[in-house]
């Protein structure tokens, strides 16, 4: 349990902290484990990379923006870390399919990444209810099949 709080709160820093530059060592310490460790454990609970999850959510928030206000492209990509609109429009159209200008004037679906949530949900917790039986002798029958060794 303390692992999946301890992830949890990591995946909480990287939230609260999107717009800001993160380096892997601060949001390692805030599950109390070693960058190395963190991105290993990251990547086996959710399937994707750090980084790719970083990237995700802050292009998820980007076509929100692009959608829910009149802030300029150029200004919004700044805002989540891209040096160049070059470097956003193709991040942008890898994830979503579509330029921002073609979002913002709202000609197709947009990809959207909701932030994670850690949940434990363990199974084999009841006690299992069982009963030794007394039977009579009885014969079991099988066919072995031996392999042949490869030549």
């Amino acid at each position: 349990m303390a692992l999946a709080q301890s992830l949890q709160k990591a995946i909480d820093y990287m939230e609260e902290n999107l717009l800001n530059e993160l380096s892997i060592e601060a949001i390692a310490k805030q599950a109390n484990v070693s960058p190395f460790h963190f991105q290993r454990m990251f990547l086996i609970m959710t399937d994707i990379s750090v980084g790719e999850y970083l990237r995700r959510r802050r292009l998820t928030l980007t076509a929100q923006q692009l959608l829910n206000t009149d802030h300029k492209i150029i200004d919004i990509a700044y805002r989540y870390g891209y040096e160049s609109p070059e470097a956003f429009t193709k991040a942008f159209r890898k994830q979503h399919g579509l330029s921002p200008s073609e979002a913002r004037k709202g000609r197709g679906a947009l990809q959207s990444h909701n932030r994670l949530m850690i949940q434990v949900n363990l199974k084999g917790a009841k006690p299992m209810n069982y009963q030794i039986v007394e039977r009579d002798a009885f014969q079991v029958n099988g066919n072995v099949r031996v392999a042949k060794p490869e030549k």
